[in-house]
């Protein structure tokens, strides 16, 4: 086999094991895959059609992404959702998008409030057309992750918002949870415009405490609600 062919071949299996983990880690933030359930090697060969060694780079990929965990002779298994890890994630969270959120306020220009003031009326059309079920709307989803990363994309600080990026991810999967078992709806349309308010009035202090309530809402839902799903640690 040619030089070129190999690295083709090498390109094709770095894509498709891409692809797999891409498409295994929306299973997981969405539910589909439930936490603690076991992810055997015969069921993804069907599944995906791939081999065993794109299927373990696939895994591996989610393994250090934390949505994955690696059992020592036991293959794979999707990451339980615990109490011990929510109230990390939280304050990890909590931590980053306050420090983001401040600098973006601090440094962010015309161009950056609009970017905050169109992701949100994004938002708000999305919410408008499927007022019901809005937050399981891919659509939905989409925009709500770009008007967060909005908000804080002037802080100037690319390796805080890969971080925040990974934390993002892997709270998606607790904001899914919340959404399923709280008996009450949110008004996440009044908490994002409240935010957007903050932001673009330049109230930093205002706007820091507000994502931190909303994000520390959710991890409050999910302790709460989803006590049959999440175990202690």
């Amino acid at each position: 086999m040619t030089t070129t062919a190999l690295k083709a071949r090498k390109e094709f299996g770095k894509t498709l094991a891409s692809d797999i983990a891409h498409r295994l880690r929306n299973e997981i933030v969405t539910c589909q895959l439930k936490p603690n359930e076991s992810l055997k090697f015969d069921a993804l060969r069907l599944s995906f059609g791939a081999s065993f060694t794109t299927l373990r780079e696939a895994l591996t990929l989610l393994v250090a992404e934390g949505l994955v965990v690696a059992e020592e002779q036991r293959g794979y298994k999707v990451a339980p959702v615990t109490l011990e890890d929510l109230q990390d994630l939280t304050h990890a969270r909590i931590l980053i998008e306050v420090d983001l959120m401040r600098r973006s306020i601090e440094k962010g220009d015309d161009d950056w409030e609009i970017r905050v003031i169109s992701s949100l009326h994004r938002l708000a059309r999305i919410e408008e057309r499927a007022p019901e079920d809005y937050a399981s709307n891919t659509e939905w989803k989409a925009a709500h992750r770009q008007f967060h990363e909005a908000l804080v994309s002037a802080s100037g600080s690319p390796t805080l918002l890969a971080v925040r990026n990974s934390l993002f991810d892997r709270a998606e999967r607790y904001r899914n949870l919340s959404a399923m078992f709280r008996p009450h709806p949110r008004d996440k349309v009044g908490e994002h415009r409240a935010l957007m308010q903050a932001a673009i009035g330049r109230n930093a202090d205002q706007a820091c405490d507000l994502i931190r309530s909303h994000i520390q809402t959710t991890s409050n839902n999910v302790a709460k609600y989803a006590s049959g799903v999440i175990s202690a640690g």
